[in-house]
């Protein structure tokens, strides 16, 4: 059995996240203790497993909910269809690991690049193989988005949005060098510039936004580059990136509940 303490840790999700998911009957504990705990078995775990994979593919809690109480859920075939995403997802991520990589090495003066390959991954050619990869995970709603977003700027527009990215990761660089904490409210004003500046190319989530925290500081690949610009901004970023995530998430869920109280009143 598991506590909520102890599964939010071993799930990498925050208690309160936990706790709402029992409100809303999403997942259950086994067992409330005479003292109120929660405790939670491995069939719980596995459920939450499966609606971690869901978020991450963007469903809403309450459709995640529908299919996992459907009669009819297989969780083997459903393990089968997530691996065939994640698979898809990975694809896309080791294109752009490419770009990343140069645009890195360009901004530690390590190459000469130019502005358009700073943004290699989105000419024309990788756009197209992009376009197709995330419909099949996404849906062609928000492709489509993301496409007309980035074709209706301007080059010169594309220029300044080009520039406040490689902005961003300078003045990460320059909070480290001064020794400010990464949850310091100069550190978080930088990520919340960060969250706006994805806001050219696609709406992200907070999972997405988590994700990219955790893969700066786990993937060989980002390490090896962050770690050129500055041998702490792997982790540096991640406790950062967490932070500003748990923060928004907590909104959120308060949010949420405080919408819920609202309607209970009136009913």
């Amino acid at each position: 059995m598991y506590t909520v303490k102890q599964l939010s840790e071993l799930a990498g999700v925050s208690i309160r996240t936990l706790h709402y998911y029992d409100e809303i009957g999403l997942l259950k504990p086994a067992e409330v203790g005479a003292n109120g705990y929660r405790y939670y078995d491995d069939a719980a775990l596995l459920r939450l497993q499966q609606i971690l994979f869901y978020r991450e593919i963007g469903l809403e809690l309450l459709r995640i909910k529908d299919i996992l109480d459907s009669p009819d859920f297989d969780l083997l075939a459903a393990l089968r269809s997530h691996r065939k995403v994640l698979a898809a997802k990975i694809g896309r991520l080791q294109k752009l690991v490419s770009t990343v990589d140069s645009t890195i090495m360009h901004l530690a003066g390590e190459v000469e690049m130019s502005k358009k390959r700073l943004f290699e991954a989105f000419s024309d050619e990788k756009q197209k193989e992009y376009e197709r990869e995330v419909r099949l995970q996404y849906g062609p709603e928000i492709v489509n988005d993301s496409i007309k977003r980035w074709n209706s700027y301007t080059q010169t527009q594309r220029d300044i949005i080009m520039g406040e990215g490689s902005q961003i990761y300078i003045d990460m660089v320059d909070a480290i060098e001064a020794g400010r904490p990464p949850t310091s409210a100069e550190v978080q004003a930088i990520l919340q510039r960060w969250h706006e500046h994805m806001r050219y190319f696609y709406e992200p989530t907070l999972d997405i936004l988590r994700g990219l925290g955790h893969g700066y500081n786990s993937h060989p690949d980002f390490i090896a580059n962050f770690q050129k610009l500055h041998v702490d901004l792997p982790a540096y970023l991640e406790t950062a990136i967490t932070q500003y995530v748990d923060d928004l998430e907590t909104a959120e869920i308060e949010r949420m509940l405080a919408e819920d109280e609202a309607h209970q009143a009136v009913e």
